[in-house]
Formats: C-alpha cells, sequence, structure tokens
C-alpha cells in the first residue's frame, strides 16, 4: 500500500474554532483593564452612599470577571489602588478608586459601614472569599509601607472580617515576619485587631478561633524580642484595656506549662531517669507555681503516657500494678496532705472512667497505693463520702465497697482498742 493512500483528508478553507472555554482560558490576563472598568463602576454610585455602592457593585458581577479579578478586586476596595511587587502602590496616572477601607474615616463606626459593603458583596459571590483572605494576607505584610492612619483602618477591618467570618485569624500569621516584629509594628497592628475584635466576640471564641489558626500558643511572638515575657504582656493588654485577654493568656501559658511537665515526666521515666525525674519534678513545684494538687495529677498522666498499653488485655492488670508499685515513690514524694491525695484518687478516677482497659483496676491500684503510704485511709473514706467524682462513680463505688468496709472496720478496731488501753 503506497504511503499516499495513509494520509487523512483535509477540510479546506474551514476555521476551526476553539472552544469557548479553550478560548477563554488563553485570553490576556490584565489587572489594569479590570481595575479601570471597576472604579468606572464604583464612580457610577452615588456619592457617600454606599447602599448604592453595594447595588452597582452586585450587579457589575453579572458583566465583570470578579471571579477571575478579585485579588484586583479586592486590592481596590481595601487600599484604592494595586500593589506593585514590594508593597508600594502601582503608578500609573489613574485615579484613585472613589471607595476604599483606606479613605474611610479613621473610626469604628465608619469602618463598620465600610465592611458592610464587603458582606453584602460576599453574600452574594460566595466565591469571592477564598480570594479576599488571600489578598488580605497579602497586604498586611506591607503594613510597614502604609501610613499610620490607613495601618490603623486596615486594623480595625480585620478585626470586623474576623469577627464577622469573612476572615479567619491566620491571615494575622504574615505579622511575624522577624522586620515586622522588631520594629514593632506587629503588635500595634494586633493590638487593634484583637480591641475591635472582643468588642463582638467573646475571649473564649477569640481562644477557639486561634487555635483553628494555630496561633494560639503564639501570641508573645508578636512582642519585639526584648519584651517576650509574660510581664511584658501583662502590662501591655492591660494598659489597652484588655484584661480579658490576659486571663486567657495566664490560663493557655499554664495549660502549655503542664503538657510540657506531662511529656518531660513521660520521656524521663521512658529512659529509666527516675532520679531526674524527681529532681525535676521538685524544681517544677518551686518555679511552676503549681500546688501539689495540681502537680500530682501531672505526674500520674505522665507516667501512665510512658508505658505502651498495646499489650494483650490479660496482661494489663499486671501491668499497671507494676507501674503503680515502681513508681509509688515518685507520688510519695509530693503526696504529702490528704487534699493531694484526693486529687491523685480524682484523676486515677477519671483516668480509668476514660480508658475502658482499666476500669477493673481502680480498687487494686487503691489498695497498692495505701499498702506503698501514698495514699491515707482518711483521703480514701472522704473520696468515697464526698470526694468523688461524677465520672464512673457508680461503678467506682461499688468496686470499692470492700475496701472502704475493710477501712472502716479496721478504723472501728484501732479505736477499740485504744479505749481498752486507756
Amino acid at each position: 500500500m503506497s504511503s499516499a493512500a495513509n494520509v487523512k483528508p483535509v477540510l479546506q478553507g474551514v476555521k476551526i474554532r476553539p472552544r469557548k472555554g479553550v478560548q477563554k482560558a488563553t485570553a490576556k490576563f490584565e489587572p489594569t483593564v479590570f481595575r479601570d472598568a471597576f472604579i468606572a463602576v464604583l464612580s457610577s454610585a452615588a456619592p457617600g452612599n454606599l447602599d448604592d455602592l453595594s447595588v452597582k457593585l452586585d450587579a457589575a458581577g453579572n458583566t465583570l470577571e470578579y471571579r477571575r479579578y478579585a485579588e484586583t478586586l479586592f486590592e481596590i476596595l481595601i487600599a484604592g489602588r494595586l500593589l506593585a511587587p514590594g508593597g508600594t502602590f502601582l503608578e500609573d496616572g489613574t485615579p484613585a478608586s472613589p471607595f476604599s477601607i483606606f479613605q474611610a474615616q479613621d473610626d469604628l463606626a465608619s469602618i463598620k459601614k465600610y465592611v458592610d459593603v464587603f458582606h453584602k458583596l460576599m453574600r452574594r459571590y460566595k466565591y469571592l472569599q477564598r480570594g479576599f483572605e488571600d489578598t488580605l494576607t497579602n497586604l498586611l505584610q506591607y503594613v510597614n509601607k502604609f501610613t499610620p492612619e490607613d495601618s490603623n483602618k486596615l486594623a480595625m477591618a480585620t478585626g470586623l472580617f474576623c469577627s464577622s467570618g469573612l476572615a479567619t485569624l491566620s491571615v494575622l500569621s504574615v505579622l511575624f515576619k522577624e522586620h515586622l516584629v522588631k520594629e514593632g509594628l506587629s503588635l500595634q497592628f494586633v493590638t487593634t485587631v484583637f480591641k475591635t475584635y472582643l468588642i463582638d466576640q467573646t475571649v473564649d471564641q477569640f481562644g477557639l478561633n486561634l487555635y483553628k489558626a494555630g496561633m494560639s500558643d503564639r501570641l508573645l511572638d508578636f512582642f519585639p524580642p526584648n519584651k517576650r515575657d509574660e510581664d511584658s504582656f501583662a502590662r501591655h493588654f492591660e494598659a489597652e484595656d484588655m484584661k480579658q485577654l490576659v486571663t486567657f493568656q495566664t490560663k493557655k501559658q499554664l495549660i502549655l506549662r503542664k503538657e510540657s511537665i506531662i511529656e518531660t515526666v513521660k520521656s524521663m521515666l521512658e529512659e529509666g531517669r527516675l532520679a531526674d525525674c524527681l529532681a525535676y519534678l521538685k524544681t517544677q513545684s518551686k518555679e511552676s507555681g503549681l500546688a501539689e494538687p495540681d502537680l500530682v495529677p501531672l505526674i500520674w498522666m505522665g507516667i501512665m503516657s510512658s508505658v505502651d498499653w498495646g499489650t494483650r488485655m490479660d496482661q494489663i492488670d499486671n501491668q499497671i500494678l507494676k507501674q503503680v508499685q515502681q513508681y509509688s515513690k515518685l507520688l510519695g514524694a509530693f503526696c504529702t496532705s490528704p487534699k493531694t491525695e484526693i486529687a491523685l484518687m480524682q484523676t486515677i478516677q477519671v483516668n480509668f472512667y476514660e480508658d475502658a482497659r482499666f476500669t477493673k483496676q481502680y480498687r487494686a491500684v487503691t489498695q497498692q497505693l495505701y499498702k506503698n503510704d501514698v495514699l491515707s485511709e482518711s483521703a480514701i473514706l472522704y473520696w468515697a463520702e464526698k470526694g468523688s467524682k461524677t465520672q464512673g462513680r457508680t461503678v467506682f463505688m461499688k468496686q470499692m465497697e470492700p475496701f472502704i468496709h475493710w477501712l472502716k472496720n479496721a478504723s472501728d478496731e484501732e479505736d477499740s482498742d485504744e479505749d481498752e488501753d486507756e
């Protein structure tokens, strides 16, 4: 067969039109063209009439490519102009937008009205939210390029954006940049953000959203290095009339300190460094400000987490008693009052309630701790009468009945013997 027979026929004089989607994808990306058209829309609204402006923005979404030019759109709505590389504004002779956060009055009431325009726009075009958060994050890294007045407006707006759910607190992560922190700009900016945020939201909600943003442990990182301590944090935010934030930070630091103690105890016991662990805990009892009733539960959790409990169920009972025997002296060193002993019993109770593998061993563990002089008779009896936790109370009380009965009888016999001796 000749090669000519393999040639496929070709239509002559026919122009093949690309599919609509392909045509759009290859179109030139021209943010300045969009900018000019978008500013024309903003200029068409009645001056100072934000409701009319929102109507115009809503209608323009039908003709302008909001999705494609989201970054350009929000740079104009926030800063009034396009951002050039490095954080400066693009200067090409184009007039600034007649509407932007930077053109609002430098007070919260005015900023709220401007932020409401963003709410209306994104309620209508929900797909804009991702582009909005990305643009806001990009702008925040250049707060050092803005005037103090514009930076303050942006901080108030950011607080409102975050408290109302238009953005998350993760946008603030760019403010951890070293030069912004060192110059004090990060602290100044987030102080305004936090103060604005806490007007409409509780500090608990604030803490939850910080956690979601991965920043709940990093509030001190906004402070310059020479002021990165708890005292500086407290002085700063108390002076800004945000005592609730100081309380939140104090509680958070306490949680982190407790988690650190548990992890350190776990690591030291895994490495067989019992003496080092005892010395470490004695230091912590002095330096951490934790009283014995707060410290002993952490020791217990460290002991429990230092063991791989993935063994067979029939071996767990012996294993846990072995742990109690091995570390009774460690627990006993910090159980020097009935209050601490009861705190330990409550901790074990909740621990065993939450992990069903240990539930049946509560009495055996208590008896072992009693035998090793970690728990006293008075503490155990008090726990039985009114010191137990609600978690699994019925189950554990039933389990403890024989031991409690034995303790009471032993106590009665001792009292009888003392009376006879007299």
